[in-house]
């Protein structure tokens, strides 16, 4: 299929959610660029994989500032001039552990909780602005880079063995599914496929069933974990 785009129709600039100095600068030149921002796709963040016991508190403050503090930073900027225009769509990725809490991940599980708390009390900062979305998609396991790429017990260390990755969810269904989310402005999405899917219904409506069945299956994610599974 032939594009339609031109070369002024795509504009790619490096950026550090860590840097936030540099999020202002970055939403202006999009903005000289195309003179408005009509969707922000917050998508960028490590995942964790350590116990709580063995990890270096600079671990968790090198998440918080990510997943957190870089994420909340740069919809700031992209929000003041959705407000002016009063219309916009701000989508976030957050997760099924924004909902629910897993072993070797206390630190990602927290950014992403801290992510559905803002962005949720958010939306209720913005009920003059109807045509403004706040859209959270919580996938579960997809098939990407993520696993080679997460936090561990200290930030020096990464992560030597990424496991099999064929059970998770392909990233282009994952990919149209989010995009049918956003079409459709669902406040949010839960993006998975069974057994993890239904943990998060138990989560949600039945918690004391969920913990019960999380610590059964967290006790055996440790020992492989601990086995170098």
């Amino acid at each position: 299929e032939i594009s339609s785009l031109s070369e002024n129709d795509i504009l790619v600039l490096r950026l550090d959610l860590t840097d936030r100095s540099s999020h202002e600068a970055a939403t202006n030149s999009v903005l000289k660029h195309f003179g408005k921002i009509d969707v922000l796709v917050n998508n960028g963040g490590r995942s964790q994989r350590s116990l709580f016991v063995d990890t270096n508190l600079d671990v968790y403050n090198a998440i918080i500032e990510l997943n957190y503090l870089g994420t909340i930073s740069l919809t700031k900027y992209v929000l003041n001039h959705m407000v002016q225009r009063k219309k916009g769509k701000i989508v976030t990725v957050s997760s099924v552990m924004g909902i629910m809490g897993a072993p070797l991940a206390t630190g990602y599980c927290a950014s992403k909780h801290a992510l559905q708390g803002f962005f949720n009390s958010l939306r209720t900062e913005l009920t003059d602005y109807p045509e403004i979305s706040v859209i959270q998609i919580c996938p579960g396991p997809v098939q990407s880079q993520i696993i080679q790429n997460v936090f561990t017990e200290n930030l020096a260390k990464s992560i030597e063995n990424s496991g099999d990755q064929s059970h998770k969810m392909p990233t282009d269904r994952c990919a149209r599914l989010t995009l049918v989310s956003m079409a459709n402005d669902l406040k949010e999405a839960w993006i998975s496929d069974h057994p993890y899917l239904a943990v998060c219904y138990l989560w949600q409506y039945a918690p004391t069933w969920a913990w019960w069945l999380m610590n059964r299956m967290g006790k055996r994610r440790i020992q492989n974990f601990k086995s170098g599974i």
